[in-house]
């Protein structure tokens, strides 16, 4: 059995080195992005879902973690049915909800995002001119998208498969409308990664890599300047790549963080509701999950199921996608 070295640092909720922040020049700080109100929603299907309910042990030990993101206390929560996607939501996807509504993202409307610094081409490096603070592995990167996800001169033309990033919760929460689904709750989106299996690490177990064997796309080497790709893959991933959990759910470790449709609290695990929680009424960052390709246990171990960050609603990066649920 292989175990992970006890993770020492302790970062604030929203710290950069998960997803940074537009830093308040947002378009729209809360609420819902108006460009929702106007779309119409096409045929719902369910394909490519799986439908849950029940009760399990949400959250985890502050030892595995960061106190400040509140993934504690260990708490019994009951969720009633409800369908999600077994995958996140692809390039492909997204384009086909462009292409139908019109609907232009708010990394296009901002007209940048940010792009991990090992992604960036040195012509588009040139151009760059504002690093993350404290964490230069962050670039602002003028006329990264949805559709150039390392900058203008990048495109996802050969990754038709792998989770859409650069997405807001504004416009993943226009995607879901459309698609006639919504964003799941933090409770159904820990449920359903957790795969059946009580208060374990991972959804196979409690080992990272149990027997040698790479189970999702994680940071492997020294982060953040040199990646060795022990489990295939420098960026994202395809969508449905790795083995699923046992609900049948994709990479809910590592690829890509997740926007949940909750809004962030550090306190509310502890005083909230325990049948189908759904967060705080107001604040001022959203609940995302799952972790990322960025993820390593040298700085940043929330790969782990229990684990969480909050986000602003109105920021994008290179590392943030989403999944839909429905409700039957």
């Amino acid at each position: 059995m292989t175990h992970e070295p006890k993770h020492t640092d302790a970062p604030s909720p929203a710290a950069p080195c998960c997803a940074p922040g537009r830093g308040g020049a947002a378009l729209h700080a809360t609420g819902t992005n108006p460009l929702m109100l106007a779309l119409k929603s096409r045929t719902t299907s369910r394909e490519g879902m799986v439908k849950l309910d029940g009760e399990f042990l949400m959250g985890g030990k502050d030892r595995d973690g960061h106190p400040a993101d509140g993934e504690g206390p260990v708490r019994k929560v009951t969720v009633k049915p409800f369908y999600i996607d077994v995958a996140s939501v692809t390039n492909e996807q997204f384009a086909e909800f462009v292409k139908a509504t019109g609907y232009v993202t708010e990394a296009e409307r901002f007209g940048w995002s940010y792009v991990f610094h090992l992604f960036v081409s040195n012509e588009t490096r040139k151009a760059v001119t504002q690093a993350v603070a404290q964490t230069p592995w962050w670039r602002r990167v003028d006329g990264s998208s949805w559709q150039s996800p390392e900058g203008p001169d990048s495109d996802i033309s050969t990754r038709p498969d792998h989770p859409v990033v650069h997405v807001t919760w504004n416009d993943a929460s226009a995607y879901a409308a459309w698609a006639g689904k919504r964003l799941p709750t933090e409770a159904e989106w820990e449920l359903a990664a957790r795969g059946g299996l009580e208060q374990k690490r991972y959804p196979w177990g409690n080992d990272l890599t149990p027997g040698g064997k790479h189970m999702c796309n994680v940071w492997q080497g020294k982060f953040p300047y040199r990646n060795t790709m022990e489990d295939g893959f420098a960026g994202t991933a395809p969508a449905r790549s790795f083995e699923p959990n046992a609900y049948g759910l994709y990479n809910t470790s590592g690829n890509v963080w997740e926007w949940c449709a909750d809004w962030f609290s550090r306190d509310y695990p502890a005083t909230g509701p325990r049948v189908d929680p759904v967060g705080p009424d107001h604040g001022t960052a959203r609940v995302t999950k799952g972790g990322s390709y960025l993820c390593h246990v040298s700085y940043c171990n929330r790969y782990r199921v229990a684990a969480r960050t909050s986000v602003t609603p109105d920021s994008s990066t290179g590392h943030v996608g989403f999944r839909c649920a429905a409700t039957p």
